[in-house]
């Protein structure tokens, strides 16, 4: 049964990822390939996103260890974002802010979670998972949907024949992604230290930012790649539209998949029995901010 659950979840994702492939090529640039014909950019980077993924998970099963899952991840983010500005020609304004905003986000990301998870010794997400072949693989494959479908937008925008001013509308973009990256980094920080202070084993953090929300390093990520459609949006032409739907895709993986779900049920496992966690959960929202408190 897990080996034909991890066929269908790899024609769905695979599916998934052929569309926006489609979506994201239109109207964009070329790249001649050493072997076989010419080939759309945006192809090619979701070809290394996937296959990196799958090249890395060899010997992480063999090793059956997560530790460098995240690291991977951020890694194919800065391969996929360098190939495309390396291809796409002469780089407009639009085409660097992109690639050094996206570049300093995965780098950011990556180290974050690769140095917890070397801290903490193993994620609990993969306990089980990574003892099974079909099952990890599909979470590696899953990364590799992860990269294509959050950086699309952005990667249309780089390989896109179509040069058009920032405008607002991108500075307006711009703006809204520091707001969400400082958020992001200023969330995990605060939950760092919290963690690191011998005085808070086995409590709940409910300071600084998270005391106005239960996820709100989750909130930045979502209001960082909303940021990032903006400044995308006015080089995208027809079809490649269709890869603004990135924050959409990060908010719901976020909301409804592998973050916000997993971690309230941990913690609720955890803290059910403790009055001061439940009158937490009570007033705090599970995202969006609550603005007093």
């Amino acid at each position: 049964m897990p080996i034909v659950r991890s066929l269908i979840i790899h024609s769905i994702v695979l599916l998934i990822a052929a569309g926006i492939v489609w979506a994201g090529s239109y109207g964009g640039q070329w790249v001649s390939l050493p072997i076989g014909d010419s080939q759309k950019i945006f192809l090619v980077c979701a070809l290394i996103a996937f296959f990196m993924q799958w090249l890395a998970f060899i010997p992480a099963f063999i090793n059956k260890t997560e530790h460098f899952f995240d690291l991977t991840g951020g890694l194919a983010y800065l391969a996929v974002i360098g190939f495309a500005l390396w291809q796409s020609g002469p780089a407009d304004l639009r085409t660097l802010l992109i690639t050094g905003l996206m570049g300093l986000w995965a780098v950011r990301l990556a180290s974050f979670l690769f140095l917890r998870v070397r801290r903490q010794g193993s994620d609990s997400r993969f306990d089980e998972i990574k003892l099974s072949f079909p099952r990890f693989l599909v979470a590696w494959t899953m990364q590799g949907l992860w990269v294509l479908l959050t950086a699309a937008a952005g990667l249309a925008a780089i390989t896109s024949a179509e040069k058009v001013p920032m405008a607002w509308i991108g500075w307006l973009g711009v703006t809204v992604w520091l707001l969400g990256f400082s958020i992001e980094v200023l969330a995990d920080r605060q939950k760092t230290l919290f963690k690191q202070n011998p005085a808070n084993q086995g409590k709940f953090i409910q300071q600084g930012l998270w005391a106005h929300s239960r996820h709100p390093n989750y909130f930045g990520e979502i209001i960082l790649w909303l940021g990032m459609a903006l400044i995308a949006y006015p080089a995208l032409v027809q079809w490649q539209l269709i890869t603004l739907i990135s924050p959409v895709f990060v908010a719901l993986l976020l909301m409804k998949f592998s973050g916000v779900p997993l971690l309230e049920a941990q913690a609720e496992q955890r803290w059910q029995g403790d009055p001061d966690y439940q009158r937490y959960k009570v007033s705090t929202p599970v995202l969006l901010p609550k603005i007093f408190k």
